[in-house]
């Protein structure tokens, strides 16, 4: 009998969580959405950490392609080093953080709250003092995450971002992505494995290529290889990555496709089809489903991953519930 890992184990409840959650949150994302629409915000700045900033990324692409407001990731210590504000008038701010207790993510969010910024915090730890700084607390509701690698947290504030969206856009479309989330991450459970120990066999090294939204959550990909596999791995938007860096490809180097068939599909497989000829070696990442909605896709996708890494980790002889050198909480200054 196969004993599942912290992390696969958490991984797998992500689903149901997620299911709770969107139910749970419905009153907080209906009145902020409601505000978001009055404030009419200039832009949106997003102050995160690791995973939290990755999930960032993923709000950028959402916000800018469904709310069309430019939406960027905030330098953190430009409060907590620098002693610098900004001027955050008319400006959406959203504070990610599973703790809500690093020193540098505290420092940047009374920043921008004192600089005019509406704040609006993402945290699975509702008890944090993140709570007294911000306007608004959404909660991620993801529960205790023993696991050092963060799974179900990291799919609970995407799936946040999303309802976030969808409430400040009014949005049927995304409403309608909210609705078949559960189902889809439980397909994507329930499916064959993408990323095994026999495609990285001997691998050290590798590059995470996606597009769009796909490229938000490669980011993510690059670092569970790091964290939980020892895998020197790092993440490029797949047009990006034509420019300069696919010259490492002619030393045979290993890529991870991440390929979401959204708007950006045509042009990533096309990318894709570029480095295939060059000689990289190619393990490749789908949609766990043909007809999933494609807003919902790259939580599907990764949602395969965490428990396939996992996998992964241990028949390279590594146990991802405790990575080296790594802590549950990391705060920085």
């Amino acid at each position: 009998m196969t004993i599942l890992t912290v992390m696969e184990q958490e991984a797998r409840t992500a689903p149901q969580k997620i299911a709770e959650q969107l139910i749970a949150n419905q009153t907080i994302t209906d009145t902020l959405g409601q505000t978001l629409r009055e404030l009419k915000p200039k832009f949106v700045m997003i102050v995160g950490r690791g995973s939290s900033d990755h999930a960032g990324v993923f709000a950028k692409y959402l916000f800018e392609i469904e709310a069309g407001v430019p939406t960027f990731a905030a330098a953190p210590s430009v409060a907590s080093v620098y002693g610098k504000s900004l001027q955050l008038e008319g400006a959406l701010v959203i504070v990610i953080s599973q703790s809500g207790r690093s020193p540098d993510i505290l420092a940047q969010a009374r920043m921008a709250k004192a600089a005019g910024g509406f704040c609006v915090a993402l945290v699975n730890d509702e008890s944090a003092p993140i709570k007294d700084i911000v306007d608004v607390v959404v909660p991620l509701r993801a529960g205790e995450e023993k696991a050092v690698a963060a799974t179900k947290s990291y799919l609970a504030t995407l799936s946040a971002i999303l309802q976030i969206a969808a409430k400040w856009t009014q949005s049927e479309s995304l409403a309608q992505a909210l609705n078949t989330l559960p189902q889809a991450l439980q397909t994507a459970v329930d499916a064959e494995p993408q990323l095994t120990a026999e495609s990285l066999d001997g691998v050290k090294n590798l590059v995470v290529l996606g597009r769009g939204l796909g490229y938000a959550v490669s980011k993510e990909i690059a670092l569970k290889m790091k964290e939980v596999c020892s895998i020197h791995a790092e993440a490029f938007s797949s047009a990006e990555f034509l420019h300069g860096p696919v010259t490492l490809v002619e030393k045979k180097l290993a890529i991870v496709d991440v390929c979401i068939n959204d708007e950006s599909y045509a042009s990533h497989v096309e990318q894709i089809a570029n480095v295939r000829q060059r000689g990289a070696d190619l393990v490749h990442l789908n949609q766990t489903s043909a007809d999933i909605h494609p807003r919902v896709a790259p939580l599907a996708l990764l949602q395969r991953f965490y428990i396939d890494v996992a996998a992964v980790a241990i028949a390279r002889g590594i146990n991802p519930d405790q990575p080296a050198g790594l802590k549950k909480v990391t705060q920085t200054l």
